[in-house]
């Protein structure tokens, strides 16, 4: 494969998406010398703060979308809810990364499944379920406790039921009328002992650059801590680096990608995957304070064909996200040495709304309280 060429300075980078995701992507593009321009159907994204220029459309606004295409030089995008037919048109007008397979890989969870299968990694046992009886006799095959999901559009704990006794399945049965439009899927419960996961990034000629994993704590199905480095063996950090190689390399992937796993310590595997995302991720924001080249900078560089950087960190860390009225209590970390605050600018605090984050930062091998 021929090496290609950086984006020139100055170029334009479109994100699609106004959160802050897509906030933290322009506040990284600046100083590499490239502009961003944000399309997004609402007026007030915090993203829309921070950008060079903006579109404000519907995302299957065609007239709008070639407009978006006509001022940018590659397109990008901070979420995997943009629908499939919006990156299929932008990318006939101009280069979309990541591609449209790993977006809709990424949205689909019985897909998102069978490739992990495909590529050689572990996932929870899973049947498709598009009505009660395919329910019922998933149950009979995966066994409780499991938790049924909608295939698409679901997260952080949103579209989703645990099932836990024979009580519970009424309730998943109103998931599948909500759901009409779509099928859902039946996970087995995997008994695990903690979880976390991997940020890689992949740039146009196959290289690969791989941060150390994050150990994961959610509250509420939404991730809480992020703690570096994680508490798990080096063996456990190889493969998963190495695991999340093959996935993004099967993918033919661009840009950063997050890789969610399951540590277990009594499975046949000790590594099984939960999901990925094909986007900068909540729980790689500690790259922000703690190593010399953030996830937001490394997935610049890699849509523009900028070499890789260096993946290496420079402390310990831990993340804390700002959830909902949390935010009130950003203040209380400003007099704290080694707390770096980001807050999103969202005017509205709503309970389970990410606000912003917290990275504390400590030497090497310090503990962390």
């Amino acid at each position: 494969m021929a090496h290609q060429q950086a984006l020139p300075t100055n170029s334009t980078i479109g994100i699609l998406g106004g959160g802050q995701l897509a906030r933290m992507l322009s506040l990284a593009a600046t100083p590499l010398g490239y502009k961003t321009c944000i399309y997004c159907p609402e007026d007030n994204g915090p993203a829309l703060d921070v950008c060079h220029s903006n579109i404000v459309g519907a995302y299957d606004d065609e007239q709008k979308l070639r407009a978006f295409a006509n001022k940018v030089d590659v397109i990008t995008y901070e979420f995997e809810n943009i629908p499939a037919a919006t990156i299929a048109y932008l990318d006939g007008l101009v280069n979309v990364h990541p591609n449209l397979i790993s977006l809709q890989t990424a949205q689909d969870r019985l897909v998102e499944k069978d490739y992990l299968n495909k590529v050689g990694t572990q996932t929870a046992p899973y049947a498709n379920v598009a009505n009660k009886a395919d329910l019922d006799a998933a149950i009979i095959q995966l066994g409780l406790p499991a938790i049924l999901k909608t295939r698409t559009m679901g997260y952080d704990g949103k579209g989703q039921v645990v099932i836990k006794t024979p009580n519970d399945v009424a309730e998943a049965y109103k998931l599948i009328e909500d759901n009409i439009f779509a099928d859902c899927i039946l996970e087995g419960f995997i008994d695990f002992d903690l979880e976390i996961s991997v940020i890689i990034a992949r740039d146009v000629n196959d290289n690969v650059a791989i941060y150390e994993p994050s150990e994961n704590d959610h509250k509420n199905h939404i991730l809480d801590i992020s703690t570096i480095p994680a508490n798990v063996a080096p063996f456990i950090k190889d493969q998963a680096a190495a695991l999340a190689t093959n996935i993004i390399k099967g993918l033919d992937y661009v840009g950063i990608m997050g890789v969610e796993l399951f540590v277990s310590s009594i499975a046949n595997n000790p590594l099984i995957v939960n999901e990925i995302a094909p986007r900068v991720h909540n729980s790689g924001h500690w790259t922000q304070d703690a190593c010399y080249i953030s996830q937001f900078e490394q997935h610049i560089r890699a849509i523009t064909n900028m070499p890789l950087g260096t993946t290496k960190r420079h402390s310990d860390v831990v993340m804390k996200n700002l959830i909902g009225d949390d935010v009130n209590k950003a203040a209380d970390y400003a007099s704290q040495e080694n707390a770096h605050i980001h807050l999103y600018g969202k005017a509205d605090i709503k309970p389970g709304r990410k606000m912003g984050h917290i990275n504390l930062l400590y030497p090497f091998g310090q503990p962390k309280g």
